[in-house]
């Protein structure tokens, strides 16, 4: 794992670290691929539970693409005819669909500003909370690009697609209060007071049903790309999944016994 990552697990809950803060968490290749590994073992590590992805500092949550480097990238792709971003494949699609797809849920601490690849990544995420002074910026057609990182499909969902298509096209800072008004950010936090927030809301997370949550992701992502009958199956199928755990059987008996049940993850 590269410095510029870092990847902790405890008692069930999984930090994963940008730490450039230097470079405002912008991600070079050894990033790119440090952070995609660890998302990718989280997601299939049975010893995790839940997931929290931050930035080092109080800058920046992630910057998105190392330009400094990308510029490089391009002249060498150009001098041997290669693709001029052959790092959407390698390194963003893997990177999102294992925040997105896991089942187990992810949080967001977004410490600072997110733009580019980086606002894409915390929207990929099942909760975000952000920093005061942070926000989002898409940043993409300002460097002449289109969409990444799932960008195309995470954004109309929270906001809808003419406010995507606008943010997209004409990127701005989409600062904290506006975020949460338009449903980016689940919370507004003093930044001092963020990752204590983030981490105390991870850790429920990580103590709670894991296989419900992880039913429940798949469920409403499901859901929203398919019919009601198909996602009524869906649903059949998933319910079964979590009424088979060993936790729906500890809830139960912690219900009848008026006890706080003790779940296990499994």
């Amino acid at each position: 794992m590269a410095d510029s990552v870092l990847y902790e697990i405890e008692n069930g809950l999984a930090t994963l670290t940008i730490n450039r803060p230097e470079a405002m968490n912008a991600l070079d290749t050894a990033t790119k691929v440090a952070l995609r590994d660890a998302a990718v073992d989280a997601a299939e590590n049975p010893a995790v539970r839940a997931v929290l992805l931050t930035g080092a500092g109080d800058r920046a949550f992630c910057v998105g693409q190392d330009l400094k480097e990308h510029v490089g990238n391009l002249a060498a792709a150009r001098a041997g005819g290669g693709p001029a971003l052959s790092t959407v494949r390698e390194h963003y699609n893997p990177l999102v669909t294992a925040i997105a797809t896991m089942r187990k849920p992810v949080v967001a601490a977004v410490n600072g500003v997110a733009a580019g690849a980086g606002a894409a990544l915390a929207w990929a995420c099942d909760f975000r909370f952000l920093a005061a002074h942070g926000g989002f910026n898409t940043s993409f057609a300002g460097v002449a690009l289109s969409t990444d990182t799932g960008a195309a499909w995470t954004l109309p969902r929270l906001v809808g697609q003419a406010k995507a298509v606008e943010l997209l096209m004409f990127p701005q800072t989409v600062k904290a209060e506006e975020a949460l008004a338009l449903g980016l950010t689940h919370r507004v936090l003093p930044g001092p007071e963020l990752m204590d927030e983030a981490v105390a809301f991870a850790r429920k997370l990580a103590d709670g049903p894991t296989v419900a949550y992880g039913a429940i992701k798949a469920a409403v992502a499901f859901g929203a790309g398919h019919t009601l009958v198909e996602t009524l199956a869906k649903e059949e199928e998933l319910q079964t999944l979590a009424g088979e755990s060993a936790d729906h059987r500890i809830a139960v008996d912690a219900f009848l016994a008026k006890e706080t049940p003790r779940f296990t993850g499994a």
